[in-house]
């Protein structure tokens, strides 16, 4: 059922009077003209997506535990939205304060204003969530206890802990003219008070210690605790001694997290040491957001607004705690009873010999010979790459093996390994690795010294262009054989073993000659620095990837020009390339249906009377991260017949940044099978009327209206069933 809003919408579009229709579009310095009458913001779509996260942790099917969970999804994600988005949108200001988005015809000033106004109301929202989370938790005797809440003796033995374990380990501050301001670190905790000294009101700051543990557990049990900021808080009279205290909190500092390299940085040196540089300026980096943990009025942010003169706007007050990344360790301590009661039931991937029963005497890597395999995660093993890429490390026949590698972590460990094994046993090994992959930058470079070691060669991609692709290629020669054959991986999401289980991604294993020369001629053409080279079956961004896009959305047009059904069916993480937006809004106008599964940013308006009615779009959130990029051009025969559709899986989101500035590759799908597999899924998450959420006219989320008889459909769900079958 549509909504309230989305009825008002409708009707003022009849009208002409939604969105500039029926006006003359808005004109800016250094802009074309753009019609907005079917585009939204980019930031404020991400924001609508961020509440609809939110909105999981409302839902009284999922357990308690993985709604908190979901509390801190929010929370994570918001934190990433002011350093890198909040971030830019501050610097564009600076650098051309006219300059509009092309979806919306907002300014930097005008998208950040709205952008804090939202913001303010999803943060009143987290803490009603955050509060009746905890008040169902503490029901069960799991979670955050309230510290006023404490018996008499249980109160004793928290102060006594606080002077012994806690109290000796802080470092107060006071901030007057002997003791200046101290540097403060992005979203790191602070305990501060407002102290009455003998002329004025001073400063006092103390850091939350590192080297203790966050969670303080009031019993051997494990199940209750107090978070370490607010035991500081509450004692503070006591580190402050002589001063009268006026007011105190927590609060964090959120500082943009926008680097770039300085050219003359890169030309005059390495590379590696030019990032190394530039990660230390990111400390420093501009303050975008103040939080602070305080019910009403705060003396603290008055006095840090003064400090760092960010706009009162930018200040954000919440009773939640600032981080809730202690939430993963909670069931650590809880018994089996509580878990199964708390938490989502385990889920074991299937294994590579459940998958493929493999005889002893053979391989996985005689298998991908054989046909193409298609890996889905977390519902396959992450495990099945790793035992290819074993055999592949141990057998004669392979010469190299190359691979693209976007985020290293700990998951990448046992890959990382297998690499460099390979390169000691005098294989080939290329590991393009960038460098560039935001927040991982550190633990990237990390790798690099045991990389070049064990004789691997370092690739770290281009200055403006990151290597984003996902991208391992094995290369062999075959007994008695003197040219050589490839296999060749194309994935949708990272090679790490951790995401695996917590993301949905695609990856093909093939055998396919003609994709394992493409997929030969990247790695040559990244090894020479070119971008631009020629690709027959892959589509390689930014050389030919939307320019294919754009192609075989033209051809769904002209299918229904020509008196036939045209049909796109796409599945990605983002949609913001006006370029692509616009070819499906034309696409739309001209008959063509297109069903979209978008799961955060859409910056194109489905559902609009006279303008994209033919354009439906859903989002799911659920218990797994949806990730894969899947584009559709056409729809099976009426006989089941795949034959007539273009499918590609990619790394590439529809997103200028991916299309235009990144190095992305998508591969076709040509095994009528795992078509069919693919095609599957998606109608799957179409059907679903539990987890998705469809987008209405206004860019709002709704729940499917499921009628008397439907069956309730959550598609990852049905997904882990149909793995075990």
């Amino acid at each position: 059922m549509k909504s309230q809003a989305t009825t008002k919408t409708q009707e003022k579009l009849r009208r002409g009077q939604g969105d500039n229709m029926g006006q003359s579009e808005p004109s800016a310095k250094n802009s074309k003209k753009f019609v907005t009458s079917y585009t939204q913001n980019r930031e404020l779509s991400w924001l609508k997506f961020n509440k609809r996260v939110l909105e999981e942790a409302e839902d009284s099917s999922v357990p308690l535990c993985e709604r908190l969970k979901f509390v801190e999804i929010f929370t994570s994600n918001l934190d990433e939205f002011f350093m890198v988005r909040v971030g830019s949108l501050l610097s564009l200001e600076a650098m051309d304060a006219k300059k509009v988005d092309n979806k919306s015809l907002m300014t930097a000033r005008e998208q950040l204003n709205a952008i804090f106004d939202t913001v303010r109301e999803l943060y009143g929202q987290r803490d009603r969530v955050f509060a009746y989370l905890r008040r169902k938790l503490l029901e069960k005797g799991i979670g955050h206890a309230n510290i006023h809440e404490l018996s008499k003796k249980q109160y004793a033995c928290l102060e006594d802990m606080f002077q012994e374990r806690i109290l000796p380990v802080l470092s107060p501050q006071i901030i007057d003219k002997h003791h200046p301001f101290p540097h403060l670190d992005n979203k790191k905790l602070y305990i501060s008070a407002v102290l009455k000294g003998k002329k004025k009101l001073i400063l006092g700051i103390i850091p939350l210690p590192e080297m203790l543990d966050r969670v303080v557990y009031l019993s051997k049990e494990k199940t209750e605790f107090i978070l370490l900021e607010d035991i500081i808080e509450e004692f503070i009279d006591k580190i402050f001694v002589g001063y009268p205290v006026m007011d105190k909190a927590v609060f964090a500092i959120t500082r943009s997290a926008d680097i770039n390299l300085e050219e003359e940085e890169v030309e005059a040196g390495d590379y590696l040491e030019a990032m190394k540089k530039a990660l230390k300026k990111r400390k420093h980096l501009t303050p975008v957001r103040l939080e602070i943990k305080s019910r009403g009025k705060s003396l603290i942010a008055e006095y840090l607004i003064d400090r760092y003169k960010i706009g009162a706007s930018q200040v954000f007050s919440t009773t939640a705690p600032l981080t809730l990344d202690y939430v993963y360790g909670m069931a650590d301590n809880l018994t089996e009873t509580m878990r199964q009661d708390m938490y989502y039931a385990p889920y074991e991937p299937v294994s590579c010999d459940e998958k493929f029963h493999l005889e002893a005497d053979d391989s996985l890597l005689e298998l991908v010979k054989r046909q193409d395999v298609l890996l889905k995660y977390p519902y396959d093993d992450f495990g099945i790459l790793l035992q290819l890429v074993k055999e592949a490390v141990y057998n004669p026949e392979v010469l190299s093996i190359k691979i693209t590698i976007y985020r290293i972590g700990k998951g990448h460990a046992k890959l990382m390994n297998y690499m460099m094994v390979a390169a000691e046993m005098g294989k080939d090994v290329t590991v393009l690795l960038e460098l560039k992959a935001r927040f991982d930058e550190e633990n990237n470079i990390s790798w690099v010294n045991d990389l070049r070691e064990s004789g691997c060669r370092i690739l770290y991609g281009f200055d403006r262009y990151k290597v984003h692709a996902k991208v391992c290629l094995i290369t062999y020669r075959p007994a008695n054989e003197s040219g050589v054959k490839y296999i060749t991986h194309i994935g949708t999401g990272n090679f790490n073993a951790k995401t695996a289980k917590l993301y949905t991604d695609l990856a093909l294993l093939t055998a396919d000659d003609a994709i394992g020369r493409d997929a030969s001629m990247f790695f040559r053409n990244m090894g020479i620095g070119n971008l631009w080279g020629e690709y027959q079956k892959l589509l390689v961004a930014p050389v030919n990837l939307k320019k294919s896009l754009l192609e075989m959305i033209r051809g769904e047009i002209s299918k229904v020009q020509n008196g036939s059904k045209g049909y796109i069916l796409l599945k990605m993480n983002s949609l913001t390339d006006r370029q692509l937006i616009d070819a499906l809004y034309e696409a739309g106008q001209a008959g063509v249906q297109v069903d979209m599964i978008v799961r955060g940013i859409t910056c194109l308006v489905p559902e609009r009377p006279g303008l994209t009615d033919n354009i439906h779009i859903r989002s799911i959130v659920g218990r797994f991260l949806e990730h894969p990029r899947v584009f559709c051009f056409g729809q099976p025969e009426e006989n089941g017949d795949m034959d007539d559709i273009k499918m590609y899986i990619a790394s590439a989101d529809w997103m200028t940044r991916n299309t235009e500035n990144r190095v992305e590759v998508a591969a076709p799908i040509f095994d009528s099978s795992i078509k069919k597999e693919i095609w599957d899924m998606l109608q799957l998450q179409l059907s679903d009327n539990t987890k998705a959420r469809n987008i209405d006219a206004d860019g709002e989320y709704y729940l499917p209206q499921a009628q008397p008889g439907d069956i309730l459909i959550d598609a990852q769900a049905r997904l882990m069933e149909e793995s075990r079958q």
